[in-house]
């Protein structure tokens, strides 16, 4: 979740707090999608908009599940830029920067239009409703839950199942630990607000890296022999880490390119349809080194690091497994949806 007072703010002190660690807000719209309908919206084809940003790893998540289960075509994509100012995310890479479908200049006019006084951070992701273009949800755990669960007559065929139901509660327990120590962690040694509570944050982390290290050198994937959604919570993290985290945020014990399995993990997915091909290094910079400009007040935007290992070789097939199960990847992504070529390891 990314935001305007949390974890990826333009003012560290509307969330850090001097002398305390950073607690993120949990908040959500809690609506959801289903196929019954029983929150008031049905899942229904063409009719909900993704709002969505490439530089937030809690986007990029709802990004990875639909290319994978093939939603494109029922669920349609608004992108922000990777910038912002303290009111919302804007619609700045469109031509004249309004949303072509829901006419918006900011994502801010979306919550607006169902609480007018909507007081906590205008977050990516969200899910919007065209007909009325007020925002559903942007409960990010449960989006790509329910893309899994609730929208199965719309997927693609070959879609594989990312929350396979005998592995559920697992994948739960994985997704919790990787949630508090690590998608978290990161964001609690960058907005740690004393010595203190830095230090503690980068010794949960590095004692969470490790314990995935371990889990990871004899097993391909997270949890099971295939992907599931564990696999895809954890990875938007590490695509994040070397260009921004390890620098950025102080996670500095080690680069992720430094472990063995971790490193080896992390290039597997890349390099799996569905996972590189929705990561823009450019705009994940752009967006931490700019927008965090009490941390970086220069915002100049480090040139590095060389984004070229990520194509190299990961040897991780040799563990066995099958990253689709019984069924299929997803074709190449559409020319309006791809990243650019210079945004990406292939530069």
């Amino acid at each position: 979740m990314s935001d305007t007072q949390q974890g990826s703010g333009s003012s560290l002190s509307e969330y850090v707090r001097a002398g305390q660690e950073f607690n993120r807000d949990m908040n959500y719209i809690p609506d959801r999608i289903t196929a019954d309908g029983r929150d008031g919206w049905p899942v229904e084809s063409g009719r909900y908009r993704l709002i969505a940003a490439r530089a937030c790893p809690w986007a990029n998540r709802t990004l990875i599940v639909r290319r994978l289960l093939g939603l494109e075509d029922a669920i349609s994509l608004g992108l922000c830029g990777p910038t912002h100012d303290q009111r919302s995310w804007t619609f700045d890479l469109d031509p004249g920067g309004v949303d072509p479908v829901l006419g918006y200049e900011r994502l801010q006019q979306a919550y607006f239009a169902r609480y007018p006084d909507y007081p906590r951070g205008i977050t990516v992701p969200a899910i919007v409703d065209i007909p009325t273009k007020a925002v559903v949800t942007n409960d990010f755990p449960s989006i790509t839950i329910d893309f899994s669960l609730e929208w199965t007559k719309l997927h693609r065929g070959g879609a594989p199942e990312l929350y396979p139901e005998p592995l559920r509660d697992e994948i739960d327990e994985v997704n919790d630990r990787v949630f508090t120590e690590i998608n978290n962690g990161v964001y609690r040694c960058g907005f740690a607000g004393s010595q203190q509570a830095y230090e503690s944050a980068y010794d949960r982390l590095f004692t969470a890296l490790d314990w995935l290290e371990e889990r990871l050198s004899g097993q391909r994937y997270l949890v099971g022999e295939t992907i599931t959604e564990a696999d895809v919570r954890l990875f938007t993290t590490l695509a994040r880490f070397d260009p921004v985290y390890h620098g950025h945020f102080k996670c500095n014990r080690s680069k992720l390119s430094e472990y063995a399995a971790l490193w080896g993990y992390a290039r597997d997915l890349f390099q799996t349809p569905g996972f590189g091909d929705t990561i823009d290094f450019t705009q994940i910079k752009q967006h931490y080194y700019i927008v965090h400009a009490d941390i970086n007040p220069t915002r100049i935007v480090p040139k590095g690091p060389d984004l070229a290992n990520w194509l190299t070789p990961h040897h991780r097939e040799q563990l066995g497994g099958r990253p689709f199960g019984d069924g299929t990847p997803p074709g190449p992504p559409s020319p309006d949806e791809a990243v650019p070529t210079e945004h990406s390891a292939a530069a």
